[in-house]
């Protein structure tokens, strides 16, 4: 009885510190995807340096637990360190805060933790990670829809919700899924974002549909959501990726990057 009490406690001081972290950061934006492999971290990363280049102070939590890919994606190193009152200071790549659980454990170490575990893991990233005054923290959530999209969601509380979704069909009926429950889930603002979307050939520029072209748009109109845009395949995009390198970052004038960035002003736009 007394380990139930004291485990409550500390649950409740662990929600009140995440309710105080929360209220200095103006907007919340998770990022879901209803299956793996569509280029969702890809567009978190992104996505947050389209918003430092406007101006914004940002956060990037990596939420995905078991495969957590942003410290790869963004050539971020070392270890958070604790301050005095034992809070987790996070790292900084470019004035871009971060948090991931790929920064505390050796690079080649699996992660084999119940679900339970993993969801306190993220609660902590919320409660007891030194964020300060933020614009924008975006929390690159993992596939499906899961206990750690759960507890990212009821946490968090974010004010949107962006789902990455393939053209292709399988791909579409995984995101129907990821958007119905943000929509249970209440969410205010709800958007579909169509990754690789066509690919142009670098060598004669002709543009081939892999996956199709337009069904993310369709299943926006379908679902009654947002339908903020469509980002084409670029090989750069995986190049850059594999050296650490986000694309917006490496050429802001690519054609992929007007296109994120364009993306961004319309969170903007929706949300200030």
């Amino acid at each position: 009885m007394k380990f139930q009490n004291d485990k409550l406690r500390e649950n409740e001081e662990r929600d009140k510190r995440i309710k105080k972290n929360l209220a200095k950061i103006r907007h919340k934006i998770v990022i879901f995807s209803g299956k793996g492999g569509v280029g969702k971290t890809m567009f978190s990363c992104n996505l947050s340096y389209a918003l430092l280049k406007d101006g914004f102070k940002v956060g990037l939590l990596d939420a995905d637990i078991t495969g957590p890919n942003v410290p790869k994606m963004i050539g971020l190193k070392g270890q958070p360190v604790a301050n005095s009152e034992e809070e987790i200071i996070p790292l900084q790549k470019e004035r871009l805060k971060v948090i991931s659980i790929a920064s505390l454990i050796p690079s080649d170490a699996p992660i084999i933790w119940r679900g339970p575990l993993r969801s306190t893991a993220l609660s902590q990233f919320l409660g007891d990670v030194v964020w300060g005054e933020l614009d924008f923290l975006i929390a690159d959530l993992p596939p499906g829809t899961g206990d750690e999209v759960l507890t990212m969601a009821q946490k968090m509380k974010p004010d949107m919700a962006i789902i990455i979704t393939t053209p292709q069909e399988i791909a579409l009926t995984d995101s129907r899924r990821a958007t119905n429950m943000a929509k249970r889930l209440n969410i205010s603002h709800i958007g579909i974002v169509e990754n690789m979307s066509g690919f142009i050939c670098p060598e004669c520029g002709y543009k081939i549909e892999l996956f199709g072209r337009g069904g993310g748009k369709k299943e926006a109109e379908k679902l009654g959501v947002l339908y903020l845009g469509d980002i084409p395949l670029n090989i750069k995009v995986r190049e850059r990726a594999d050296e650490g390198i986000p694309i917006i970052l490496e050429d802001d004038k690519a054609d992929i990057s007007q296109r994120i960035r364009k993306i961004a002003r319309k969170i903007e736009e929706i949300l200030n």
